[in-house]
């Protein structure tokens, strides 16, 4: 049983297109998603330094470009449907727009459309007011929570057993740095705005007027999307539009989604570039669950065989066409 997941912002590194523009065809998928996002991923993900790649409106169209380019390489580029070989498929926060294209609810193109209109409106909504995050590490889950909420602030992301995302105002943040919970370690984190909290209720409104003029279609039946949202098993396009739309005015459940992979018996999970994120959350909460990354050319031939001792919807699919 193989899940395939998708990181989000943050994970993003200067240069980390580098070693894929290496193989062939790659500049030319990258130019066609740029013209669709109105962006340059060429230069981004190869030339722009750690503070241009860091602001919103770069970062999320490169995430997205960067996890579409290499499951399409996992597949050979050769049309086969990325999500076809998972039997799960999840993405943390912008993460959830390179799922939908991986699973056939978005085509490639519409994925980057909506995730450039999603990163423009955030970092518009986060320059209206100064407001930041912070991850909180460990203490006990009630008092996390409680002790967040006492300093004004929202749970933004709830990443694992150990780890809440905390977002606010820049004031805020700083009296939980000062004031953290019972055995907990507060982070300040380096990001543009308090995501995912009602400080983004005007992009929530924008990407309510966009979203419905997408054309959608369901997950692949056999690769269903597991949303932030409480971990909800997605299985129409037409709901994955309402989810992503309130995705950005809501919480983040990543360990929902993770006790999903959990309550599904998945054996295996795959993470596409730039990777490391979510399967160090899952080394830590997972456990027995095998991980591996794709992050690099380099890493191509260990994922195809990862593919193939964990996913066995695509087993399944390739057994189907062979017979």
């Amino acid at each position: 049983m193989l899940a395939i997941v998708c990181p989000g912002q943050g994970a993003q590194k200067p240069g980390f297109l580098s070693p894929w523009r290496e193989l062939p065809g790659v500049d030319e998928a990258l130019a066609g998603l740029s013209d669709a996002a109105g962006i340059d991923l060429l230069r981004h993900g190869t030339e722009s330094d750690a503070d241009t790649i860091r602001d919103t409106a770069v970062a999320q169209p490169l995430l997205v470009a960067a996890g579409i380019l290499a499951a399409d390489r996992l597949t050979g580029g050769d049309g086969f449907a990325a999500g076809a070989q998972a039997d799960l498929l999840a993405g943390h926060s912008v993460g959830e727009v390179t799922a939908a294209a991986l699973s056939g609810v978005l085509t490639a193109e519409d994925a980057m459309r909506l995730v450039a209109v999603r990163s423009k409106a955030m970092a518009t909504a986060a320059a209206a007011e100064p407001t930041s995050m912070a991850a909180v590490v460990g203490g006990k889950r009630d008092d996390v929570i409680d002790t967040i909420q006492e300093h004004g602030l929202q749970p933004a992301n709830i990443n694992s057993a150990a780890q809440v995302v905390a977002a606010g105002t820049a004031a805020q943040i700083q009296a939980l740095v000062e004031s953290p919970p019972a055995r907990a370690r507060v982070i300040p984190l380096q990001v543009a705005g308090a995501f995912h909290t009602k400080f983004m209720a005007g992009a929530r409104e924008e990407l309510a007027a966009f979203a419905p003029g997408l054309p959608v279609s369901d997950p692949l039946a056999q690769s269903p999307l597991v949303s932030n949202a409480g971990g909800e098993i997605v299985t129409e396009g037409s709901r994955y539009l309402e989810l992503i739309v309130d995705q950005v005015a809501a919480p983040v459940d990543w360990e929902a989604c993770m006790g999903v992979f959990a309550q599904k018996q998945v054996t295996g999970i795959l993470e596409v570039a730039p990777a490391g994120t979510l399967t160090g959350l899952a080394k830590r909460e997972l456990k027995g669950v095998a991980l591996m990354n794709l992050s690099t050319p380099d890493d191509l031939e260990a994922a195809e065989a990862f593919v193939g001792e964990h996913g066995t919807a695509y087993a399944a699919v390739v057994a189907d066409q062979e017979s």
